[in-house]
């Protein structure tokens, strides 16, 4: 793996969990901890583009060929939705 190094600057706080997670012996290093860090913001980036790839597909499609639905049956669609939501933000 080829490297380059930066200079970055943390607040105290967290240059403070960075080294607790090294002196912990989780990890090696500093770079470590960042390097980890780093992955786990990309994925959660990638799902966040999927999520919004197959919102717009969705769009599309309802654009395409649109159906009416009576306010109570939108209510309880979206309701539904956000409820799942909520249940996977918990697990």
């Amino acid at each position: 793996m080829q490297t380059e190094k930066l200079s970055i600057s943390l607040p105290v706080d967290m240059a403070q969990m960075v080294r607790r997670r090294v002196e912990s012996g989780r990890y090696a290093s500093n770079s470590e901890v960042i390097r980890d860090a780093l992955r786990v913001w990309q994925q959660r980036e990638e799902e966040r583009e999927e999520r919004l790839h197959s919102i717009r597909d969705a769009l599309n499609q309802a654009a395409a060929d649109p159906v009416r639905y009576s306010e109570s049956e939108l209510r309880q669609h979206f309701d539904r939705l956000l409820a799942e939501a909520e249940k996977k933000q918990k697990a």
